[in-house]
């Protein structure tokens, strides 16, 4: 008898190490839920992926709560009994000394890195205690190991990530659910230009002169992590270019 494809939930599926882990599990027998704002770029995705396995889509912000609640509320009792949650949807805003923050800025930054995936766990993670099993992936950050210049709030809301991290692999412990935090460093996506409000040029600087890593690195070590033995979680993992040896050490050519 076949076994039964794992239900993945990826968030922030249309760019960057969402698109490249969604394109990487479709290949490994995984059953897809692909989460982003962006419904063109999940149809096209989809499109390609459902040659591989099944796909469905889900168009939501993570910062609005009842948008989020309401399409999961959507989803068919097969599609419901959700066994991996990646929580990878994030962005930074602005590079500003906190003096001159903006505070939009701060509430997009707020908003989808720490409130959004509270929002999207709070209504998966009930289903994984029921059942007793799941495994939880968030994306984190280096940011989210130690502070940079100028990085105070996005700073912030990464160590924040790594905090519910921890809670979670804590509270959830009883349950059989494993937690994973993935921190990278320089990753070569949409990141930077979201950053810095679509200045390409300024965005390219910061990964001038190095290799960064790829969208498709990250999804091979998510994939890596989500095939351990049953009695394996690859708990913590911070990981960087070799260029790259903290948030501020950076060899560049």
């Amino acid at each position: 008898m076949a076994t039964q494809k794992r239900i993945a939930l990826i968030t922030g599926a249309t760019s960057g190490i969402g698109e490249a882990t969604a394109r990487l599990l479709a290949k490994h027998e995984f059953s897809l839920i692909i989460c982003g704002r962006r419904q063109d770029r999940l149809t096209h995705l989809a499109d390609e992926l459902e040659k591989l396995t099944e796909v469905i889509t889900l168009n939501f912000d993570v910062r609005d709560q009842g948008q989020v609640s309401k399409s999961l509320d959507s989803l068919s009792a097969k599609w419901q009994e959700i066994d991996i949650l990646i929580n990878n949807a994030g962005n930074a805003h602005g590079l500003d000394p906190i003096q001159t923050g903006n505070i939009e800025d701060w509430d997009a930054m707020i908003d989808i890195n720490v409130k959004g995936l509270l929002y999207v766990s709070r209504k998966v993670i009930p289903g994984m205690v029921n059942r007793n099993r799941g495994h939880i992936i968030n994306i984190g950050s280096i940011a989210g190991k130690e502070v940079y210049p100028q990085g105070n709030v996005y700073c912030a809301s990464k160590f924040a990530v790594d905090t519910l991290t921890k809670g979670m692999r804590i509270d959830l412990n009883a349950h059989g659910i494993k937690v994973t935090g993935i921190h990278p460093g320089l990753v070569e996506t949409e990141f930077s230009v979201v950053r810095f409000k679509g200045d390409t040029e300024r965005a390219s600087n910061v990964y001038k002169g190095l290799t960064p890593l790829r969208g498709e690195d990250m999804a091979d070590l998510i994939l890596f992590t989500l095939t351990r033995p049953p009695h394996v979680v690859i708990a913590d993992l911070t990981v960087l270019p070799v260029a790259q040896a903290s948030a501020t050490v950076v060899k560049r050519t």
